[in-house]
């Protein structure tokens, strides 16, 4: 799983004191750098969605099957000018469980169990990719997990060669391919071969560099493996590189992540993602192994987060939005400015027009005015391509409003404003009308300084910057007045 989330200046200050000139067009109404204030935060941290989509995953439902997967798939080749496509591919294998984790993923220390994996996640490239146009290209390509430096390098280049043989894979410049990789489990000479197969984006796991939160989560981990994995991307000449964190996670105090944020911060990588820690071990089997009582109370992990936001925007990242930070010649930070950002499964994306197709256990589509997700268990997932039928468990299909509210949604998630007099000509509508309820209850928002209006434009404030989703939720028809408990909470 990956990670994202926003983007003010002509000029930047880089870490080192050099100052490097943007040549990107800048828009006139860039997010402002976030102000921290706990009291404001600490009051609207409610449970909410993340809106990596909207409708968010719990609104999927089981009667979305193939023949919907299929139908949508030829009505996006139907677009009079087509839409390049990006691939998620999940490998769902790891040696060991890391206590905080929630993702989909097969804990096993057996290299063979990949290759059954391995034919199936095949037969459904086989099944899926000639309901594409051969015209479409994969612009974009994103290997999360799991750990997919679980595969060994032939593996890795047989799965690059299956996906090339079957999709049109793109060899311009700007193609964004991605991994995520364990430093405990890969080395330089790995980070090589994947250069080589045109892989020019790396992301690795840290969350946090302290030995007593690593025990505590059971993921021990070493700076200097961590920094030879991103040196190595660099020379090997991957285009970025990223990190993520972790604040929140048991026996973690502000002066301990301090100096993980210090480590990071040396390591330079292009992009930083610092997650807040949910602790939902009714949901998530893994996080029931953490004692309760070491993790940090609220004002603690408050204080974290305000630790993380001064302590990244000093040293000269860009809060891109949701737990993201990226330097300021990164193309997440060029997207937000020139207003192109795109919000979606694996987080921020420079790739606004694309189709996502997932593929693998657990992963999630959107093609069109659709979504859908493949089968969560490997047995459900193996037996319908055993059967000729494409995984799909659960998924939607989006209805008028549902269109009108992703627009209004993403907008927020990634440009932080919406001019409602376009958006309302844009999609036919009366906004202030329309979003009647919505607007009334920004108001106490507004009274708070979190939104303001400019003219028609919606604006968040650099106060409202942390609290993004709170503002987005407001639009969101699906949540019912008192939060679902389903989602995490915004800190």
């Amino acid at each position: 799983m990956t990670a994202s989330d926003a983007r003010c200046f002509l000029i930047w200050i880089k870490a080192d004191g050099d100052r490097l000139q943007d040549t990107a067009p800048m828009s006139s109404h860039a997010p402002r750098p976030p102000r921290f204030d706990a009291e404001l935060i600490a009051r609207y941290d409610v449970a909410g969605p993340r809106y990596t989509s909207y409708p968010t995953a719990p609104q999927f439902h089981d009667a979305f099957g193939d023949a919907d997967l299929r139908a949508a798939a030829k009505l996006s080749n139907e677009d009079p000018i087509p839409r390049d496509l990006s691939l998620y591919v999940h490998v769902p294998f790891c040696f060991s469980p890391c206590f905080y984790c929630g993702c989909t993923r097969i804990i096993t220390r057996d290299r063979g169990k990949t290759e059954q994996y391995l034919a199936h996640l095949y037969r459904e490239i086989e099944f899926t990719a000639p309901l594409f146009d051969r015209d479409r290209k994969v612009v974009q390509l994103h290997l999360g997990g799991g750990t997919p430096n679980f595969l060994d390098v032939p593996q890795m280049r047989e799965l690059m060669n299956v996906l090339g043989s079957h999709f049109s894979l793109s060899s311009a410049g700007e193609r964004e391919f991605g991994i995520e990789l364990d430093p405990r489990s890969a080395d330089p000479g790995y980070v090589r071969a994947l250069a080589d197969m045109g892989f020019n984006r790396l992301s690795v796991g840290i969350q946090d560099f302290d030995p007593a939160v690593q025990l505590a989560v059971n993921r021990i981990q070493g700076i200097e493996d961590t920094a030879a994995l991103l040196n190595a991307a660099r020379e090997a000449g991957f285009r970025s590189t990223s990190v993520d964190l972790i604040y929140g996670l048991p026996r973690q105090t502000p002066e301990s992540f301090a100096r993980t944020l210090d480590t990071v911060i040396a390591l330079e990588p292009d992009r930083i993602a610092a997650y807040s820690y949910a602790h939902l071990p009714q949901i998530f089997k893994p996080q029931r192994q953490i004692d309760g009582s070491d993790l940090p109370d609220a004002a603690s992990k408050l204080a974290l987060l305000g630790l993380t936001v001064d302590k990244l925007t000093a040293a000269g990242y860009v809060y891109i939005g949701m737990d993201h930070f990226a330097r300021p010649l990164d193309e997440l930070s060029r997207a937000q400015r020139a207003g192109t950002l795109q919000r979606n499964f694996q987080g921020y994306s420079t790739h606004a027009e694309c189709d996502i197709l997932g593929l693998g256990l657990s992963s999630i589509s959107r093609i069109g005015g659709t979504y859908h997700q493949n089968a969560k268990d490997v047995l459900a997932y193996y037996t319908a391509l055993d059967q000729g039928r494409m995984p799909v468990k659960r998924g939607i299909e989006l209805n008028h409003d549902d269109h009108i509210r992703r627009d209004l949604i993403n907008a927020l998630m990634c440009q932080g404003e919406v001019d409602t007099a376009a958006f309302a000509l844009r999609h036919g509508i009366e906004f202030d009308k329309y979003f009647a309820d919505a607007i009334r209850r920004l108001s106490g928002f507004e009274a708070d300084g979190l939104v303001a209006w400019q003219g028609p434009t919606l604006r968040i404030t650099a106060a409202g910057r942390l609290l993004t989703r709170q503002v987005a939720m407001q639009f969101d028809a699906y949540l019912a007045p008192a939060r679902e408990p389903r989602f995490s909470r915004a800190i």
